[in-house]
């Protein structure tokens, strides 16, 4: 087994950080390159046990057979855009053209049912036999909970024949290929890091050039551009509902991980570990020792970017499909500096890598199966990919600078982007991590914990993250780990 290091399309405004990221966040994904940072909820890592009950009734399946009676093919995919889409017209034009070099396959393009969570309504629809044949968001922390749920075809047999296996760019595979085995064709993908406000660093007499490299610079710059009379702060943090999603940076920075997969498939909570404490505490620190971040620690994430695009926050996490954002704003690309994360005590500062796969049905027919893996690499091809960047180009839409194809350079298509900025991106991709295993599932016990810590300056972070545990053990992971072993 190959064992995980633990982050669709990114929309204006609303997910960049992911770069401002996620932001797929983790969100996510949708039928072209421009990815969200981050969907917030997104990426974990695989297990042994993820593969405990995936559908592998594809074993004998050939990329080319596309149906065994010669008649027409019906499949159902959730990516119908939505009316004010601002790419619905070059996807309708892909659409158009797959069906019309495939007559023998018919895809019913369909919105997604309405839904407080996308992921519920997918896992819900599924159970009652109503899933979709072919799927592209299942996000990177994900897909391995949902392997071993059953819902991810294996598409090993369709992998080993498919031309273009060698054209993805290794860390896009690594949360999809579970015990040497291909679930999830790379969609979309991001990474993030940290921005900065060079203009804002070159008023306090930064260096406008040179980010933090550590968290003691981290602390000392913060300091130095946060100005409480002009409401300016040194770095946002984020403790609303996905606060957890922020902070396993910190974690990762000071050494650790939020949740360990054993040997067996099983797992293990590392909320009181001590690089979790440790980077509880810092984070605990920014707010009420060295008052560097905003006032309000639970404002929503919207509100985090706004403090970004108008000046009031000189550094955040940030996401390669979030540029866009910031342009749209009025922002300067030449003042948005992009860096990995400042190291902490483990010496290293990975950035979240995120994204969606395309997965198909292990419960549809074969010939749906088959028909559906057509249309994904079809989908996924250099064509398809530059021809939705040229769209995008020749309607002002900025793209997500990094891309899952290594054919494929999304800086050819958008206008005035430095080389530095690429470069900072691609640096930035160099080393990542995957969201937490079972993140998920265990989201809500961190984000207490974290939530805490920022609104009481008298809390204990080893205690929260404790009682965090004692909560997550019992009413998760002790079910999972049952699961796991029957």
């Amino acid at each position: 087994m190959k064992n995980r290091r633990q982050f669709g399309t990114w929309s204006s405004l609303t997910i960049v950080l992911v770069l401002m990221l996620l932001v797929s966040a983790c969100s996510g994904g949708n039928g072209n390159n421009t990815t969200n940072v981050s969907d917030p909820t997104n990426d974990s890592s695989s297990t042994n046990a993820a593969t405990n009950n995936a559908g592998t009734d594809n074993a004998e399946a050939t990329a080319d057979n596309t149906t065994s009676s010669g008649g027409t093919v019906e499949i159902t995919v959730w990516d119908q855009p939505n009316p004010d889409d601002t790419m619905k017209s070059i996807k309708e034009e892909v659409y158009a053209d797959f069906e019309a070099a495939n007559p023998n396959i018919k895809v019913k393009h369909e919105l997604m049912p309405q839904g407080t969570n996308d992921r519920e309504v997918f896992v819900t629809a599924m159970a009652g036999g109503n899933g979709p044949d072919a799927y592209h968001s299942a996000h990177f922390p994900i897909i391995a909970d949902w392997v071993g749920q059953g819902l991810a075809l294996d598409l090993t047999p369709y992998w080993d024949s498919y031309a273009d296996k060698d054209k993805f760019i290794p860390s896009s595979m690594e949360a999809g290929t579970i015990d040497g085995k291909v679930y999830g064709v790379p969609h979309d993908m991001y990474v993030t890091g940290l921005f900065w406000n060079k203009k804002m660093f070159e008023e306090a007499g930064l260096d406008r050039d040179t980010p933090p490299a550590n968290w003691d610079q981290l602390v000392e710059f913060g300091k130095k551009l946060s100005d409480p009379a002009k409401k300016q702060y040194g770095i946002t943090l984020l403790g609303m509902e996905w606060a957890d999603w922020w902070f396993e940076y910190y974690v990762w920075q000071a050494g650790g991980d939020l949740t360990h997969v054993n040997p067996d498939g099983t797992v293990q909570l590392a909320f009181t570990e001590e690089p979790s404490v440790t980077a509880l505490q810092f984070y605990k620190d920014l707010k009420w020792t060295n008052k560097i971040v905003q006032n309000n620690v639970l404002q929503s994430y919207q509100d985090n970017m706004n403090d970004i695009f108008q000046g009031r926050a000189a550094m955040s996490n940030a996401a390669s499909g979030g540029f866009g954002d910031y342009v749209a704003q009025g922002m300067d690309l030449n003042d948005v500096g992009f860096a990995p994360y400042p190291v902490g005590p483990s010496g290293k500062g990975p950035g979240q890598i995120g994204g969606a796969y395309w997965i198909i049905n292990p419960k549809t027919t074969k010939e749906k199966q088959d028909a559906a893996w057509k249309y994904i690499t079809y989908i996924n091809s250099k064509e398809v990919a530059e021809k939705y960047l040229q769209f995008q180009q020749e309607n002002g839409i900025f793209p997500n600078l990094l891309s899952v194809r290594t054919d494929v350079d999304p800086s050819q298509f958008a206008k005035d982007i430095s080389p530095e900025l690429v470069a900072a991106v691609n640096k930035a991709a160099s080393d990542t991590h995957l969201e937490y295993f079972l993140k998920e599932r265990l989201t809500p016990y961190v984000v207490k914990a974290v939530q805490k810590a920022l609104t009481d300056e008298k809390s204990d972070p080893k205690q929260l993250l404790q009682e965090a545990q004692d909560a997550a053990q019992k009413e998760v992971v002790d079910a999972y780990n049952a699961s796991v072993k029957k």
